[in-house]
């Protein structure tokens, strides 16, 4: 059976919203290694509808001389879960809707098509953590606090154990954090 790796940018105090405010902080050849590691062995892009829609416009005329990642990004078969997105509606290539959150549509994509990657999809990746679907945590923490926004644990989530299975300390403050679910 396959993992689900979800992949986060996080401000400290937890904050998941679009990453526009990681600006400041430049994306350094040594943040790209984690990265890597984690989209080599994924066989699928897994994403909610929101970040699904930012990630098409984005990445789907993004080419390998402009960003290393475009190639996983762009040739990756994507699943997108939403109850409003049709496959139709779904123009960017290699791309199916999996229609509304159903955990046991999840289970058995990860059975079929193997380690999925999930970037961003707060709500997704909430619903997936509530039903013990997330296998892997690859955390970018970065040294700052965002106050208001969605945060990757709601106060209403259970207490939970992980277990860190890496981490890394970049120049500029980031740290890239990996956590395993117990």
């Amino acid at each position: 059976m396959g993992e689900i790796h979800v992949h986060e940018f996080m401000s400290l105090d937890g904050v998941i919203d679009a990453p526009t405010w990681t600006a400041d902080y430049r994306f350094t050849p040594e943040m790209e290694k984690p990265l890597a590691a984690i989209t080599k062995r994924c066989r699928g892009i897994l994403l909610g509808r929101a970040t699904y829609q930012m990630f098409e416009p984005a990445w789907s005329q993004r080419t390998a001389a402009e960003d290393p990642g475009a190639p996983f990004f762009n040739d990756t078969p994507k699943y997108v879960v939403s109850s409003t997105l049709t496959s139709a509606a779904c123009t960017w290539r290699n791309t199916k809707s999996l229609g509304k959150y159903d955990p046991d549509t999840i289970g058995k994509l990860k059975q079929q098509v193997g380690d999925l990657y999930v970037s961003g999809s707060g709500t997704l990746v909430r619903a997936m953590l509530a039903d013990g679907l997330v296998d892997m945590l690859h955390l970018f923490v970065y040294p700052l606090t965002r106050g208001a926004g969605p945060r990757l644990l709601p106060e209403t989530a259970p207490p939970r154990k992980l277990k860190l299975t890496a981490s890394e300390s970049f120049d500029h403050g980031v740290l890239y954090l990996a956590y395993r679910p117990q």
